[in-house]
């Protein structure tokens, strides 16, 4: 019943890299939103940052047009791979692709017009110095656009993961949650403040929301993309030798909910942060 546990996925392992949605349905919302609030303008040098496996940063390129160039930064090596072949096939020219991390960014000074991230900053090793890279490499007025997921993100799972901690007495585990939520999901202000002393001035703050709606837990947990994005997080939560039960407990009690409720829907909050480059930063 809980074979999810065991499925495993390495995104260095070009057959898994392969087989990814080109746009996987939790990418869509953020990136929709985000370039919408793009101001798109000839003659400009935009960058990505956190790529992954191309989007939106094969979209923003087609949209800005040849006259700009758009370069992205990732970690990933498969990713950008992958990336680069979807590139070539589309006959997108005006891209370059860079291997490396927000946190040293190989531009120069006063570079980009615009920068843009989605769903990216919320994995950078240290937000602070990510924002301060891109106060280096952006041009007073340039425009940062990106979002990210909130901590209310599967807070509906959440609860029903905590509630079984609690039956267990394993309130070591359910502080465990607490801090891989703020691992991956700054506050609000928190981004503020951060962006504040880089120097961006905050334009407009959009807050979103999309659902992800399952027939039960069952379905949820062995969906593929959160198995692939969210369960070896999950799993770290829990001691190796009570994952079986542990999980199999939070899948029962979110089935009875679905038999109750006509299914199981997990929200997903999202900010989108219009920011513009005001001064220099030391």
């Amino acid at each position: 019943m809980t074979q999810y546990l065991r499925a495993q996925y390495n995104l260095n392992d070009p057959a898994c890299i392969s087989i990814i949605d080109d746009l996987p349905f939790w990418s869509a919302p953020f990136g929709i939103k985000l370039l919408d609030i793009v101001r798109y303008k000839k003659n400009i040098r935009a960058l990505d940052i956190g790529f992954g496996f191309g989007f939106p940063l094969m979209e923003l390129a087609m949209r800005l047009g040849p006259s700009s160039k758009v370069y992205g930064i990732d970690p990933e090596k498969t990713g950008i791979e992958r990336a680069q072949l979807k590139l070539k096939y589309s006959e997108v020219q005006n891209v370059e692709l860079i291997e490396g991390v927000a946190e040293t960014m190989p531009f120069e000074n006063n570079f980009f017009d615009l920068i843009v991230s989605n769903n990216g900053l919320n994995n950078v090793r240290d937000l602070t110095n990510v924002m301060a890279e891109c106060n280096r490499v952006s041009k007073i007025t340039a425009q940062l656009v990106f979002t990210f997921n909130t901590n209310r993100t599967f807070i509906e799972l959440y609860d029903v993961f905590r509630e079984v901690l609690r039956e267990h007495g394993l309130r070591e585990c359910e502080e465990k949650i607490d801090i891989h939520i703020y691992s991956k999901r700054k506050p609000l202000s928190e981004f503020k403040d951060v962006l504040h002393a880089a120097g961006f001035l905050i334009r407009a703050i959009h807050e979103d929301e999309f659902t992800y709606r399952f027939s039960d837990g069952t379905s949820m947990f062995n969906h593929f993309f959160m198995k692939l994005a969210f369960m070896e997080a999950w799993k770290e939560i829990v001691p190796a030798d009570l994952q079986d039960e542990i999980f199999q407990q939070i899948e029962d009690k979110m089935n009875r909910r679905a038999e109750r409720n006509q299914g199981f829907a997990m929200r997903v909050p999202f900010v989108t942060m219009d920011c513009e480059k005001t001064k220099h930063i030391n």
